[in-house]
């Protein structure tokens, strides 16, 4: 073995163990020896995006495809990172060329079929996602991902059946374990928690950032933030100059209709890929990654306005996170969000799993934990599988 396919083997191991920092180093010193070794390459993508260095590191992984664009796991990883950062028309067919030389490859053809649900071919996913459960059934990501796609399609019976398949193999994966029953509560079986799991929010919205504003904006006619702040704007004196918190603040399209009102704004996620598209647009004094129900308490009184677009959505429970949201007002702070709204008293977890709250009940939570309903305005929030979907905006004090 020479000295740069050393390093590589030991680069390799300390991967394997989580040290990233050590095999990062070990790859680049194999590519000092040999800026041309695909697997030193490779591997060095691979880490990188495994620190969230995505974009650094798909450039290593195309010069690794280019040097070996016939070896299975390097397209793979390559087709992995294209999807990783939302280029799934480039992702499939590189995920499609790796399968062709690896067909026994069960994570690529569950990236593949995931790429495929995320691009709306929902239907087109299941055959991957179907062979991908065969060739590891063991595996329950696998199963939560076809799940998903059934979902999609809208066959809540091949759903649950995956779903259960997941929650059969989850063993002690706990996270694993938790979305399954996630999931087969929002699809009838069950009863629904309090709130969809912490860990389940942040792999959604870390995989849907790179995607997330031409998603919504383009293809779901996505209103609400603009809605909101107008919302907000029509109760408050003209010029006003606010400490604001945008809670679940995403990507930052809340924080740019916020920001006419804000002298001070900050904003909080679960998700850190989408804080990093937030931190890009240089609009927060702030950004906070943490959960909301505990960042609220450690800000009392902090804020003059917290707004909420397409974040209670999240919870079924809304109690907890109103108190919180009152505590860490100032005397007179406003607060504004909007629910998806439904029949069922006091809320429902749908099909998409996310919770529909009954307006009545919304507003008699907010009056007990202490405030006024200033507005509350029926709109539609976006479409859904071509549909409207129907929501409400309250503005408290």
């Amino acid at each position: 073995m020479d000295k740069a396919n050393e390093l590589v083997a030991r680069g390799a191991d300390r991967h394997r163990s989580g040290r990233l920092a050590e095999a990062e180093s070990l790859y680049r010193r194999a590519l000092r020896l040999n800026a041309d070794h695909p697997d030193a390459l490779n591997l060095l993508g691979l880490a990188m995006r495994s620190r969230g260095a995505l974009a650094e590191g798909l450039v290593h992984s195309a010069r690794a495809v280019a040097l070996a664009p016939d070896k299975p796991v390097i397209l793979a990883n390559y087709g992995a990172g294209l999807a990783e950062a939302g280029q799934l028309d480039q992702a499939i067919p590189v995920m499609q060329a790796a399968l062709a030389r690896a067909p026994a490859d069960a994570v690529t053809w569950r990236n593949l079929g995931q790429a495929l649900a995320a691009k709306g071919e929902a239907r087109a996913a299941l055959e991957p996602l179907l062979t991908a459960a065969k060739l590891a059934p063991e595996i329950p990501d696998v199963w939560l991902a076809l799940a998903h796609a059934h979902a999609d399609c809208g066959d809540a019976v091949g759903a649950r059946a995956a779903a259960t398949a997941a929650l059969t193999c989850a063993g002690r994966d706990r996270a694993a374990a938790e979305q399954a029953r996630f999931m087969l509560a929002a699809l009838g079986e069950g009863e629904a928690p309090p709130r969809a799991p912490a860990g389940y929010v942040r792999k959604l919205f870390d995989q849907f950032a790179p995607r997330f504003d031409t998603e919504l904006e383009v293809r779901l006619n996505y209103r609400t933030p603009a809605l909101l702040a107008e919302a907000i704007g029509a109760m408050l004196p003209a010029n006003a100059a606010l400490s604001v918190l945008d809670m679940g603040c995403g990507t930052g399209l809340s924080g740019l209709a916020l920001k006419p009102l804000a002298r001070r704004l900050e904003g909080v996620d679960l998700s850190p890929r989408m804080l990093d598209a937030a931190r890009a647009r240089g609009i927060y004094t702030a950004l906070h990654e943490a959960d909301l129900l505990a960042f609220l308490p450690t800000r009392r009184a902090a804020y003059d306005l917290i707004a909420a677009a397409d974040v209670l959505n999240y919870l079924g429970d809304l109690a907890p996170a109103l108190a919180a949201m009152r505590a860490a007002l100032r005397a007179n702070g406003v607060a504004a969000f909007s629910l998806e709204t439904g029949d069922i008293a006091p809320f429902e977890l749908a099909e998409g799993m996310r919770y529909r709250h009954a307006p009545a009940h919304a507003r008699a939570l907010a009056e007990a934990a202490g405030f006024a309903v200033l507005s509350e305005t029926l709109v539609t929030l976006r479409e859904e599988r071509g549909l409207p979907v129907a929501g409400l905006l309250m503005i408290l004090q």
